[in-house]
This record gives C-alpha cells, structure tokens and sequence, in this order.
C-alpha cells in the first residue's frame, strides 16, 4: 500500500496517526454504544474496557499495515471477540455492525487529517480501500472464532446429553438426583413419562424435536404422548425400520428400549412388519415370543393332533381354530374372518372336534392354543 505524501514519510504519517487512537477510539466506542443496544453498558466498567481495548487493536493494528503491508497479522484477538460473542448468546450480527460503525468512524476522521498531511486524493483512495479490505480481514476472524466456540458449545452439550442417556439406560438406573444434575446440565428438561426407539443401525440427520435424546441406535423420547411427538416420530422414522417402545415412567426408560430392541429383532425376522413398529400395537406377539422355547415346547403338545395331518390339512385346520377362539363360536362370524363358505367351516370345525375331543371345553387348553397358534400365525405371516 504506497501513501503518497509531498513533506512526509508513511512512517511519519502513522505516527501522527496513532497519536489520535485514544480520541478516535472514543469516538467509535460512543457510537457503538449508542447506535448498538447489545453494547450499551455504560455501567460495566470491565465490558467497557474490553470494548476499548478491542477498538484501539483494530485501529493499531490497521496503522501496522498502512507502515508494513508485509509484515504478519495475528487474527487470534478477533478470533477471542468472536469467541466472546458466542459466550454472550449472541449472533455476530452486532458485531458486524459494530465494524462497519467503526469504519466509517476512522475514515471520517481520517479525512481530517489529509489536509494537514498532505495525502493526495489518491492516497485517501488507498487508504479508504485499505479499510475495507481489513474489515472483512477482521469480520472472517471474528466469524471463524464465532463458529469455532459454538462447535466446541455443540460438542460439550453433545457428550452432555449422552453421558445423561447413558444414565437414564442404565440398569438399575441411576440416581434421580444424579439424573436430575446432569438433565440440568444438558439443558434437558426432565419428564414424566419416556419412551425408547431402537434403531436398526446408526441413523443420521434425522428431522426430531431438540428434546429428544440420540443414542447409537436409539432414541429417547420425553412425553411420548403428548402434542405432536407421534408424528414427529413417524415423519422422522419414515422409511427406516425402527421400533418404539411403551411409554413408561422417566426411571424405567431401559425397559422401554429392551421392549423395543425385542420388537425391533421380531420385524427383522418377519414375526412383525416392516418400518416403524409399535409396541403397544403388537403386545400380544412380543409376549408370546418372550420365551420362544417354552412357546414352542406348548406348542408341540397342543397341536400334537395336528401332526399327523398334511402340511397344507394342518394350515386349514390351524387358521380356523384361532379365529374360532378369537372371533366366537358361530361358523358364519369365523366363516367372514377367513373369507369362506360358511359349510367349509363347519367342515372344518366338525374335524377338529374330532381330533380334539373335550379338549376344546376346557378353558386352561383353549387360552394355551390360542398362544400357540398365535405365535404359529405369526411366524407364517413374516415368512409369507
């Protein structure tokens, strides 16, 4: 940058240049203050002095350039303003202006000063654009500083969050108290009730209120039940198979992620749909296939008169009798579930008297098949 001046040195010119800091500095912090809301405290003594101290930089470091163009510019003051801009809650929309006010400030009075040092127009030109160009210079510290204190922000509440996830799985759970401090601490408000989602596989960028909790493959959700949160969920999950589990109390959230981990590995065998599936849809199922290996030891005894029978008797067979025990007794009700000619099912019901016996009167065996031709149902459904 060439300052062109008939009697004086740039060395010359800066100099008398830094002995008005301490006035022009005044004058840009006063007009910062009255122009900015966000900075007007005239009662902060130590905001005051920090307002100052950042201005007198700038200009100082400005009049630097204008002696050395060459020389090295450490951006790391701005850098910590924009840092304390985030700290404060702010955006870095007041800062900017801030700028702008205090380059329009020093220009004004660089002006001034032209007379008295002979700068030629084309000086002032240079010198005008030289401003600029160092307030974007400062702009893009203050802005990487900024980006920089809010991502490191993000991250700590990031591992805030998943250190009180962790708590709210853990078996037993841990402490209210403890949960309490670090829900507090993950600006997290503690809820009533909560409900678990497993995920199949990790999940990113996923459309959810900021109140739910992200694990690796799961997700916490506070009210489950209230306004809203069923859809968001279905909007969210949309396409990805996923399991919600029951609402239950905050203490008992491990149990609702284990109930949904169950539903979540019977829709990957095809015992439950595909897509999101939820478990209060589906009790019936989940418990029956709590203990398959007892489901299936009952089931051998209860539909050993089945046995004999071929593959595609046995289907028949078993297909009308659970809707026979779900849906009544009258050959036209079950006859309607099956989509059949009413005379096919008291065919069919006649065949299974006989197979059964009196078995069929007694309530213990009656509630123990419909278990097993449940479970059996279901297994034929997910490999359909």
């Amino acid at each position: 940058m060439g300052i062109r001046s008939d009697t004086r040195t740039p060395a010359d010119i800066v100099q008398t240049l830094r002995a008005g800091i301490a006035r022009v500095s005044a004058e840009v912090i006063e007009e910062i203050q009255t122009r900015i809301p966000e900075y007007a405290r005239p009662s902060d003594e130590i905001y005051i002095k920090v307002i100052r101290m950042a201005v007198e930089q700038a200009i100082d470091g400005f009049l630097d350039r204008v002696e050395n163009p060459h020389a090295a510019w450490d951006p790391e003051p701005f850098r910590m303003i924009g840092r304390g801009e985030a700290a404060e809650g702010r955006n870095l929309e007041p800062l900017q202006t801030a700028l702008r006010l205090g380059a329009r400030v020093s220009w004004r009075r660089l002006t001034d000063f032209a007379e008295p040092l002979g700068l030629s127009p084309q000086s002032l030109y240079d010198l005008g654009e030289a401003i600029f160009i160092y307030l974007d210079e400062l702009a893009d510290a203050a802005a990487e500083g900024f980006d920089e204190a809010k991502a490191r922000a993000a991250g700590e509440m990031e591992r805030r969050r998943a250190r009180l996830l962790d708590l709210l799985l853990t078996r037993p759970p841990a402490a209210l108290e403890a949960i309490a401090d670090m829900a507090k601490a993950a600006n997290w408000r503690l809820p009533k009730t909560v409900a678990c989602v497993s995920l199949d596989g990790r999940q990113r960028q996923l459309a959810l209120s900021p109140d739910v909790l992200i694990g690796q493959e799961c997700l916490l959700v506070p009210d489950p039940c209230g306004p809203g949160q069923a859809r968001m969920l279905e909007i969210a999950l949309h396409g990805i198979r996923a399991a919600i589990g029951p609402a239950v109390p905050l203490l008992e959230a491990a149990t609702s992620l284990r109930w949904a981990s169950e539903a979540l590995e019977l829709s990957r065998r095809g015992v439950l749909p595909r897509g999101l599936v939820r478990c209060t849809d589906h009790m019936a199922t989940l418990i029956v296939f709590k203990d398959e290996e007892l489901v299936s030891a009952l089931a051998r005894d209860r539909l050993a008169p089945l046995a004999h029978l071929r593959p595609t008797q046995q289907d028949r067979l078993a297909e009308t009798l659970l809707a026979w025990l779900r849906h009544g007794r009258g050959a036209g009700e079950v006859a309607a579930r099956l989509h059949v000619h009413p005379q096919t099912v008291r065919y069919r019901l006649r065949q299974l008297e006989e197979l059964y016996g009196d078995q069929l009167a007694d309530p213990d065996i009656r509630f123990e098949l419909e278990i097993v031709l449940r479970a059996r149902q279901s297994v034929m459904d997910g490999t359909a």
